[in-house]
């Protein structure tokens, strides 16, 4: 059972509010909680702007939350001030970021790029060591030894991303922040990205975190998926119940968006529209566990509708 693991990751009411207190105070997430267990992926989806990327740094501690908790490991990430804590615990959680071209420093060598983390935390002795690092992760990344002295230009955009995937795994990280890794990358390439990004989990027990807009590829790579809306987290659940059961309407509504490969299926898909204007009725709500380990944000006369659906599905 998935309880029964370790909480690598544990997010308590996070709000994150940029600019308080000026006229133009954006609230990107609100009270939002979720674990993360150690071994396994929780994909995070929802459409653009709705804080999928703003929690991912918080996480890594590139923005400061306005209230609530990050736990990783059982430390309060917030709290960490001094700078040999800092570089721990920047060495354990690394991020891989949406553009490899805009988050490589393309005037620098592929070799200094791997080492660039390896470098500023003072891990390596020696250049030999140095070099050995580099061109490992080159190879596990799927490139070669002799890539380590290019340039990112002469890459393609898969290869790019497997370098900045090998510059994560230099530092030998327990928990990897992926915020949105292939929707730069064409879709024959992406699968290779996810493909590799697995058997990597597999081979150094990573945990990821898979932030993503599609939720047909987070169905495939992720053990949970986390619906977000507006800043608000309105699903949490098992990957294959949420894609195939969603209890929330903005969740079927994300799923009935994705464009089926059938041309015939396709001109018959209805997409279904979702009403944001109900979550506006002032009500209290919270996450509200519907079936074993399926979460739906609710309040308590919105349970019952719930109850139903999840009956209808098996899902209770």
């Amino acid at each position: 059972m998935v309880e029964d693991r370790k909480k690598l990751v544990e997010v308590q009411n996070l709000d994150i509010t940029f600019n308080q207190g000026r006229k133009n105070q954006t609230l990107a997430v609100q009270n939002v909680s979720f674990d993360i267990y150690e071994g396994e992926t929780f994909g995070l989806v929802g459409e653009s702007g709705s804080g999928k990327t703003t929690i991912g740094r918080a996480i890594m501690k590139l923005y400061q939350p306005t209230a609530g908790k990050i736990n990783y490991d059982g430390q309060d990430v917030t709290k960490i001030k001094k700078k040999a804590d800092l570089q721990q615990f920047h060495q354990a959680v690394q991020m891989i970021f949406q553009d490899p071209q805009a988050s490589l420093d393309m005037r620098m060598k592929v070799k200094d790029i791997i080492a660039e983390g390896l470098d500023a935390n003072h891990l390596v002795d020696s250049d030999e060591q140095r070099t050995k690092i580099v061109e490992d992760m080159l190879e596990t990344v799927g490139l070669k030894r002799e890539h380590a002295n290019r340039y990112p230009h002469e890459f393609s955009g898969g290869q790019r991303q497997r370098i900045g995937i090998a510059r994560a795994l230099a530092m030998n990280p327990k928990f990897i922040i992926a915020d949105e890794p292939i929707s730069a990358l064409d879709v024959s390439i992406q699968a290779q990205v996810v493909n590799l990004m697995q058997e990597l989990q597999k081979k150094q027990n990573l945990t990821y975190l898979f932030i993503a807009h599609d939720l047909s590829m987070v169905k495939y790579i992720s053990d949970r998926i986390g619906v977000l809306h507006w800043g608000k987290m309105v699903e949490i659940g098992p990957a294959d119940e949420v894609y195939n059961h969603p209890l929330h309407d903005y969740t079927k509504s994300l799923l009935s968006s994705i464009p089926e490969p059938d041309p015939d299926v396709e001109k018959h898909r209805q997409p279904i529209i979702y009403d944001p204007t109900r979550e506006m009725d002032g009500k209290a709500r919270d996450m509200v566990e519907i079936a074993p380990q399926h979460f739906v944000w609710a309040t308590p006369e919105e349970i019952p509708m719930y109850q139903e659906r999840a009956q209808a599905y098996g899902l209770i």
